[in-house]
């Protein structure tokens, strides 16, 4: 897609000249990846990344095991800080500013950018105190009733208010599995972040679970910017407007996930779609 600023000429009006209407302005992608790269002691995980991810949009990040989707996604919120022996190089920049710079406050930095990971992670506490937990230690409630009305919402956002309104006091654990996952998605967007990464939210589940984690995101999309790593091609599909394949480190194609599924540009796109590798 070209998004350098252009313009058009309107037909002519019967009572005047034409007119120069201004179309697509360049717009700064949310989150930019720029030559990033990522070690494991010696072994070298990523190479040179250049990704732009917009906002208010669905990426997918698909590519068979090990080839470096799950580790990209880390260096967006620094999950990869708390891992022994791993470097990041390069630069990701969150709305224009780099995250990796020293004075960049990571507890802040993952308020800003949330996380829903593999296995549904629900903390051993209530479902309430499991939504409350990231208001009330940023200090985003100024009373109970307000960390009331935010635990409300967030679990009305994440599609789980209705089946759990009535047991709010019981253990987050006790849920199912769907459910479970749904409260974590509620857990990280009650912060109120601008991105959300998800890490095969729906690997663990159900199709029926699966189904409403995926009608979720399509619903999440119009207020936060997503990425999501799948293994499942059909749920990318499904889910994204944009797709980046990675192989063995490398980015490969990323692009309009219509275009990347019907027609891509590299083979080694075509041969995984096809499945002929995987």
């Amino acid at each position: 897609m070209n998004m350098q600023p252009t313009a058009v000429v309107d037909m002519e009006p019967p009572d005047g000249p034409g007119v120069i209407l201004p179309t697509q302005l360049q717009v700064q992608a949310k989150v930019q990846a720029k030559n990033c790269s990522v070690f494991y002691n010696d072994k070298q995980a990523l190479f040179d990344i250049n990704l732009d991810i917009p906002a208010n949009e669905v990426t997918a990040l698909i590519g068979p095991s090990g080839c470096g989707k799950s580790t990209f996604l880390r260096c967006v919120n620094r999950m990869n800080d708390t891992i022994d022996g791993c470097r990041v190089t390069g630069s990701i920049l969150l709305d224009g500013g780099e995250i990796n710079d020293r004075d960049v406050d990571v507890v802040l930095l993952r308020a800003r950018v949330g996380m829903v990971f593999q296995k549904p992670n629900p903390f051993p506490k209530s479902i309430f105190e499991n939504v409350a937990y990231g208001p009330r230690i940023h200090g985003l409630a100024s009373s109970k009733s307000e960390l009331e009305d935010m635990v409300e919402y967030s679990l009305k956002r994440a599609g789980l208010w209705e089946e759990v309104k009535d047991r709010l006091q019981q253990p987050g654990t006790g849920l199912s599995g769907g459910q479970q996952q749904r409260l974590c998605i509620a857990r990280a967007i009650a912060v109120e972040p601008e991105v959300i990464l998800m890490d095969e939210p729906c690997s663990a589940l159900d199709p029926i679970a699966t189904a409403r984690i995926e009608e979720l995101i399509d619903e999440l999309r119009q207020n936060f910017t997503i990425v999501i790593v799948t293994h499942s091609m059909q749920q990318a599909a499904r889910v994204s407007q944009k797709t980046a394949f990675f192989h063995l480190g490398l980015l490969i194609e990323h692009g309009e996930t219509n275009k990347i599924f019907t027609n891509p540009e590299n083979e080694k796109t075509q041969d995984y779609i096809t499945g002929r590798f995987g």
